[in-house]
């Protein structure tokens, strides 16, 4: 039976209105809608359709032989020779860079070739690793007698000066003549004293070694001469270089000599001929110069024509590694596919995104035509009730935000991706921890550098992990020192210094210049300014006077304090609200009405109330100074007046903690009230009640729901490998049914509900602990703002101001020039401890604080993470993982 009798399977399903309505939704708002697909596909368009999917991406492979082992897969024998293809590439590009030849980059990536082609590039790597090796081999066999002979002719020269070369009696040396007795009489008895000798090179290591052992053999009767040669030798196997030492060992008697030889031996020395008389030595140097002149220029020539080929093989070899590196893919995917019963179709399963349907049936038609195959390859979409994989589609921009996320965990299939909304929280709360326009300047310039030149640094393929994972994250970078200059602006910080552009709002009453001048520890108190109301708030951010003031950090203690609270409250709110879209999307609507209602008036009910106090505080209750007087002698207008005067002003804090034990404090104050607006106590106790009551509903409601209603069993849908109505079932498909469904006993229901008891007390009261806590943990926003703040003033005095302190260089005054060059040196200090300490470890330091505040307190409120991520069969993501690898 061929995949002819199954085609129009799966042609309906595109064609409908599901399909385009998720093909209109965006994928970075929540994961892509994933499809579980069969594809058929004929055996002779299998490679061809396999290749086009692998350059489309967008198909994630499931391997139906889990219980086949490898080497009895279909195309085992396939993909071993592409292992013997990629072992002959990784020695030319191993004899390429021993040539420190550069490979070219490529920019257009080849095609898989075609099962034709696949034959032709065997034969040309077969063709050009035997043309490679044949050159490395004879250039190491040149290579070999080329060092033979340099060793002789070294061997021949520095003997020289151990015979003591002089013109004698018959041409014999002095050491021979002084051995040898001139007189014919006693000539037979002095020839049993002659001495032999041999010679020859060493490596210079084992000279030591080999004059002991020597010494030991002979029992001091060897008389050993040596030089070390100042040249290095190469080695012709490695092309190292070695140091090696000419020696000269004397001694007599044949036996000494064969022990001598034997050493020689053991300690990998070469032994050369070589003639004790001057004349000989003389004409056998002359004929090793001759052949050494000979054999290099052999050399060179050999040297020249693998250059050569080498480069001739370099220009093509990226090509033939990434069509190898393909064809391999595609045989190792290949080998995942299983045969139908008739053993003329092979079937596939996979996960497609549902927009990516149309792109992966052009795939299989394109396959099919470059094929040549009459038959149409189909495929078929099949339910199962298995978890998707998640997939969200990035871009370069997003896909640095994506990574933060799925570093905590990949999010389950169809739920919402925090990703989208941390493109803006993320950077924001960093910059509100690094709030300095100084640094985020540095910040931005850093990432700018590395966007505007991305293409350029991508060529280069670092291989340093650091600057990789900056590389990756460049506009996370980006965008935190773009916030970081907002916030710095806001604070009016710059390197610690506050910028007076607008000029200060702030006036002062009852203080002249000199006591201005005179009064190092000045408080500045905000009602000064505001003896009237037509007084101006400066326009952007803090007042500049605020650098002047002693209660400096009085004021910005409360003032980040308060800010992160507020900022704090309203990430979490958008959290929990975000748990609205994923409860609507799964059809868990009883998770609205039983989770999310209770869990948003807890949070706005207290901690959102607290918010509102602060705002009402800064409204209500001004900073302008009002005489005290009692009931009795002050108008109701100015009793009004006092109460919201800067005196009377209530803490928000303790009003907080009055509420949530229904306790009251008595404001101390004439003409103060305990509370901001009448009515207040009342609005309190109703808020603290629906607040405690929201708990209860919390932990029982939804176990009650189940209880009641009771908990509606569906069927159970297994994926299966074949098409029913075609007849190609290859597995047993099992369907329960609610009556073939065993039936549960009470005690098994019973254990089942106190299961969802448990689950729901230990969810309840982590959402109540953790609101608290989290809340709390926001003041980590109030507590590095101030910290960076701080250690950026203290670096500033400490560092930078004993330069400027010096003053310019004076020509009157010759210790100038000296402040001159200490200023130089102090800033050149307090440059690189900002960078070093203020930029990159107060940076990294807020970086991690704002990603726990992410992975923590935002995304608890609606994220589970418990998906698994969307790896699709694509040859760019093959060859990227190839080459870091390689690196």
């Amino acid at each position: 039976m061929s995949c002819s009798a199954i085609g129009p399977g799966g042609s309906h399903l595109f064609g409908g209105g599901e399909s385009k309505k998720a093909a209109i939704m965006g994928s970075f708002f929540r994961s892509e809608e994933m499809s579980l697909c069969q594809l058929f596909i004929q055996p002779e368009a299998a490679y061809s359709s396999v290749a086009e999917l692998g350059e489309a991406g967008s198909v994630q492979f499931r391997d139906l032989n889990v219980e086949v082992n490898s080497f009895q897969r279909k195309f085992v024998n396939e993909v071993r020779r592409c292992d013997e293809l990629e072992r002959k590439l990784r020695y030319i590009e191993a004899e390429l860079n021993k040539e420190n030849l550069p490979i070219p980059e490529i920019e257009d990536l080849p095609n898989a070739p075609n099962p034709r082609e696949i034959t032709d590039l065997e034969t040309s790597l077969e063709k050009t690793e035997n043309e490679i090796l044949e050159l490395s081999q004879n250039a190491v066999n040149l290579k070999s007698n080329f060092l033979e002979l340099t060793e002789l002719r070294h061997v021949l020269e520095k003997t020289e000066s151990f015979f003591n070369e002089r013109e004698g009696v018959n041409g014999t040396d002095s050491l021979t003549r002084a051995l040898i007795s001139e007189d014919p009489a006693t000539q037979a008895t002095n020839v049993r004293g002659r001495l032999g000798f041999v010679a020859g090179v060493v490596p210079r290591e084992r000279v030591p070694g080999f004059e002991r052992m020597l010494w030991r053999i002979s029992r001091g009767n060897v008389f050993l001469r040596q030089v070390e040669l100042e040249e290095p030798l190469e080695d012709p196997n490695t092309g190292n270089e070695i140091y090696k030492t000419v020696f000269v060992a004397f001694f007599q008697g044949e036996q000494l000599k064969s022990r001598v030889k034997k050493v020689c031996t053991g300690f990998h020395a070469s032994l050369y001929p070589c003639p004790s008389a001057y004349t000989e030595r003389e004409e056998m140097v002359k004929g090793v110069r001759t052949r050494l002149e000979d054999l290099t220029m052999v050399l060179n020539q050999t040297q020249d024509h693998r250059q050569r080929v080498l480069i001739s093989v370099a220009k093509e070899l990226q090509n033939w590694m990434v069509m190898v590196r393909k064809m391999k893919a595609i045989y190792h995917t290949l080998n995942m596919f299983n045969l139908d019963v008739t053993k003329k179709c092979l079937i596939a399963e996979c996960w497609v995104p549902v927009k990516d349907l149309p792109g992966v049936q052009k795939a299989l038609a394109d396959g099919s035509r470059v094929s040549g195959s009459s038959i149409p390859s189909f495929l078929n979409v099949i339910e199962t009730t298995e978890a998707p994989p998640t997939f969200n589609r990035t871009n370069k921009f997003t896909r640095g935000f994506q990574n933060l996320i799925d570093s905590y965990g990949v999010s389950s299939y169809r739920e919402v991706n925090p990703a989208l909304y941390t493109i803006i929280t993320f950077p924001f709360l960093f910059a509100i921890m690094f709030g300095d326009a100084g640094h985020g300047l540095i910040l931005t310039l850093f990432g700018l550098y590395m966007v505007v030149f991305e293409k350029k640094l991508l060529k280069k393929k670092s291989n340093n992990e650091i600057w990789n994972i900056f590389f990756a994250g460049r506009y996370i970078i980006l965008l935190m020192g773009l916030f970081s200059i907002y916030t710095g602006v806001i604070y009016n910080d710059v390197f610690s210094k506050s910028m007076n552009i607008f000029g200060s709002s702030w006036t002062i009453s009852g203080y002249n210049g000199t006591d201005l001048r005179d009064n190092v520890f000045l408080t500045l108190s905000p009602y000064d300014s505001y003896e009237n109301f037509s007084a101006t708030s400066y326009p952007l951010g803090l007042d500049p006077i605020w650098q002047s003031a002693e209660n400096k950090i009085i004021f910005l203690n409360s003032y980040k304090m308060k800010l992160s609270i507020i900022f704090g409250v309203v990430h979490m709110i958008f959290g929990v609200c975000l748990s609205v879209v994923n409860h609507v999307h799964f059809r868990k609507k009883i998770n609205i009405l039983l989770e999310f209602v209770p869990q948003i008036l807890f949070l706005l009910l207290l901690f959102a109330y607290m918010v509102a106090m602060m705002f009402m505080k800064w409204v209500l209750y001004y900073p302008q100074f009002t005489k005290e007087c009692s009931k009795e002698r002050c108008s109701q207008e100015t009793l009004d007046i006092i109460r919201y005067g800067p005196s009377c002003a209530p803490s928000v804090l303790i009003l907080f903690i009055n509420m949530m034990l229904f306790k009251s404090t008595v404001p101390t104050g004439a003409g103060c009230q305990e509370f901001m607006f009448d009515g207040q106590d009342i609005i309190q106790q109703i808020f603290v009640v629906v607040a405690l009551l929201c708990i209860p509903t919390l932990l029982l409601g939804k176990p009650l729901y189940i209880l009641c209603c009771g908990r509606k069993k569906k069927s159970q849908h297994v994926s299966r490998n074949g098409d029913v109505n075609q007849g190609l079932e290859l597995t047993p498909e099992n369907v329960e049914t609610p009556s073939s469904s065993p039936v549960h006993n009470e005690h098994e229901e019973d254990e089942g509900m106190g299961e969802v008891f448990i689950h729901q007390a230990i969810h309840t009261i982590e959402y109540i602990l953790s609101t608290i806590s989290h809340t709390a943990s926001y003041l980590r926003l109030w507590a590095l703002s101030l910290a960076h703040a701080q250690l950026s003033e203290v670096l500033w005095n400490m560092v930078l101001s004993m330069g400027l302190s010096g003053g310019a260089a004076d020509p009157d005054n010759p210790s100038s020039y000296i402040n001159s060059l200490m200023l130089f040196v102090m800033f050149a200090a307090w440059a690189v401890l900002t960078v070093a300490i203020l930029v990159m470890m107060e940076g990294l330091s807020a970086f991690l604080h704002t990603l726990r505040l992410h992975w923590v307190e935002f995304m608890s409120k609606f994220y589970e993470g418990t998906g698994y991520i969307f790896q699709p069969f694509s040859f760019k993501v093959i060859l990227e993982s190839d080459d870091i690898g390689e690196d």
